[in-house]
């Protein structure tokens, strides 16, 4: 397969559409895309983008399910399923989420409590080697369009109408740990830290002091986030005068490695093991890998900018499996948007991200950007790049090198004064009652 010319005829509505107006730009070749040989132009595009999305409006086409799309139910579920099954769950689904358009949010949710649950619980009443192994590939299955509808859910305070806020407050405290996650630490972590900093230097998960093609740098990344987040996070809080911040991620965290502790020592440590501890390993490696991708690519001229700091990708199973997480670009310009909004804020702003030197990229995902960059695979990255702007006169050899200069390590900037005296008030904080308790415990002696 050539990335440069393969189209996958399965990928969603939303992205076919803005293909086809990079297809009218000119940055891809209509004859070597059969499947979207039709050009649209931007307007076109945006207003059936925006139909689709409009409940109120006649082509209005909510997310049901992530493996079909709703014309192919239309097309292949016998009528009687359409009338009597599907229509009256989409009804119903439509008055439990937040937004209309999520009827998948509510696929997914009774999908994780009809399966990993149970399972989990049998697992635990009665184990077997097969049961485990079964049930952790399910959790392999599920954990990443979980991990972004969780991110959808932390992003927009939830996912279901408010009548049902009890639920959805709750059920992250269930299926977190079962799906890799520590309680609240993703909150925390994503929310109120990584985007606060957007992978600038104060950022414990920046790309910016690691070679981006080396793999000794990529596992000295993965392995300072597995081993020292725990006690990081906290501090990072702790050092900008966040104290409550610091002890509720502390709090989480250590809170959710006691239970697995009490878990494996107290209850069964088999089930513990595939329940728990492997999702939890897999899922704090994949989200190293995923981010290394997302912010491999940093533009010493601007690093600070977001269009030049991460990057999009169009026609990925991101965005069709993981809620369009592919347009990382448009979720950082806009932390709020709602994830079908990302399609139409691409198209709508594609001559800024031209201006500003973005990356595009089709047919390779977050993970292989990540495994082609530790094989210095440049050349294929620069096949899946589509050139927007002035990368359009760029040989494939050119767009090769250009990728090559943004995985370039960066050097620290000095601390501010400011800074410095934020982290010593915090750390002063830090050792007050550690300082009074060391004078009681001297005093009781």
């Amino acid at each position: 397969m050539d990335p440069s010319t393969f189209t996958d005829p399965q990928l969603t509505l939303p992205d076919k559409l803005v293909i086809k107006t990079l297809i009218k730009d000119g940055c891809l070749d209509s004859e070597t895309h059969e499947v979207l040989s039709e050009t649209l132009d931007d307007k076109g595009a945006v207003e059936k983008l925006h139909n689709l999305n409009n409940a109120s409006h006649p082509d209005f086409d909510p997310t049901i399910f992530q493996l079909w799309d709703n014309d192919v139910l239309r097309k292949n579920l016998p009528d009687s399923i359409q009338r009597y099954v599907l229509c009256p769950y989409i009804n119903w689904a439509q008055g439990v989420v937040r937004h209309k358009t999520d009827v998948v949010m509510l696929t997914h949710l009774l999908l994780y409590f009809t399966t990993i649950v149970p399972s989990a619980v049998y697992l635990y009443h009665h184990f077997s080697w097969i049961h485990g192994v079964i049930h952790w590939v399910l959790q392999l299955w599920y954990c990443g369009a979980f991990t972004l509808m969780k991110h959808q859910h932390i992003h927009m305070n939830g996912v279901l109408a408010p009548k049902y806020r009890l639920f959805d407050t709750v059920f992250p405290y269930i299926l977190d740990p079962m799906l890799g996650h520590t309680w609240n630490s993703y909150y925390y972590h994503h929310i109120k830290h990584h985007h606060v900093e957007g992978n600038g230097q104060n950022d414990l998960s920046t790309t910016m002091f690691y070679d981006r093609d080396s793999v000794f740098d990529f596992f000295c990344y993965v392995g300072r986030f597995v081993f020292l987040i725990w006690f990081e996070l906290p501090l990072y809080f702790w050092g900008k005068g966040q104290v409550v911040y610091a002890l509720k991620a502390a709090f989480w965290e250590l809170g959710n490695y006691a239970a697995l502790y009490f878990l494996y020592t107290q209850v069964n440590s088999r089930a513990t093991l595939f329940v728990f501890l492997l999702p939890l390993a897999v899922m704090r490696l994949g989200l190293m890998v995923g981010n290394w991708g997302q912010h491999a690519f940093v533009d010493p001229v601007d690093p600070d900018s977001d269009f030049r700091s991460s990057i999009t990708l169009i026609d990925v199973a991101s965005n069709r499996f993981s809620f369009n997480d592919g347009y990382h670009t448009s979720h950082h310009l806009n932390p709020r948007r709602h994830w079908r909004d990302h399609p139409v804020a691409f198209v709508k702003q594609k001559d800024r991200y031209a201006e500003e030197r973005a990356l595009v990229f089709r047919n390779v995902d977050y993970i292989f950007i990540t495994v082609n960059l530790l094989r210095k695979n440049y050349m294929h990255l620069a096949k899946c790049m589509i050139p927007i702007g002035d990368q359009a006169n760029l040989t494939l050899e050119q767009r090769a090198d250009l990728l090559r200069s943004r995985t370039r390590r960066f050097q620290r900037k000095p601390v501010s004064k400011d800074h410095v005296q934020k982290t010593s008030l915090g750390l002063k904080t830090l050792s007050q009652p550690l300082t009074a308790w060391k004078k009681w415990a001297l005093a009781a002696e």
